[in-house]
């Protein structure tokens, strides 16, 4: 089946995902596209995922502010312009900078980025999270936690 093409305007985009203090907008999901899957993340400082991997590829575009990557053991800290890519089963986490940031996350084919960032919308509310709900959240949806 051929999936035809679309254009989403800003008036079109669905109400950003509150995830663990990242707003995070699908722009297109794998299911969508049938494909890759684009996702806006805008994050205040400090705030971002702990290390972790999946078993989809995944690349990041800093759009603004400043993002501190760590991919496997390695620490990167990206300005706007930079382009960050993980391969499937990288552990990778990044935390926001001074001021918070914003980049665009595409996913590879198969990730279920757009269904996790949902479900941790609809079961994790805001303020400190239940850690366990939480994890088996991420652990439904194909993403391991590593401490």
């Amino acid at each position: 089946m051929t999936i035809p093409y679309f254009v989403l305007t800003p008036g079109q985009r669905e109400v950003p995902l509150n995830v663990l203090g990242t707003q995070v907008t699908v722009l297109a999901s794998n299911a969508t596209t049938q494909s890759y899957g684009i996702t806006f993340q805008r994050g205040d400082e400090g705030t971002g995922p702990p290390p972790h991997s999946h078993d989809w590829d995944e690349a990041f575009y800093v759009l603004g502010g400043e993002v501190e990557f760590l991919c496997d053991g390695h620490a990167h800290m990206c300005q706007p312009g930079t382009l960050v890519h993980v391969p499937r089963g990288t552990v990778h986490g990044f935390h926001y900078g001074k001021g918070g940031g914003q980049m665009l996350e595409i996913t590879g084919e198969g990730a279920l980025a757009a269904q996790m960032f949902t479900a941790i919308d609809r079961e994790i509310p805001a303020g400190p999270p239940d850690i366990p709900k939480l994890l088996e959240v991420l652990e439904r949806n194909g993403v391991a936690v590593t401490a």
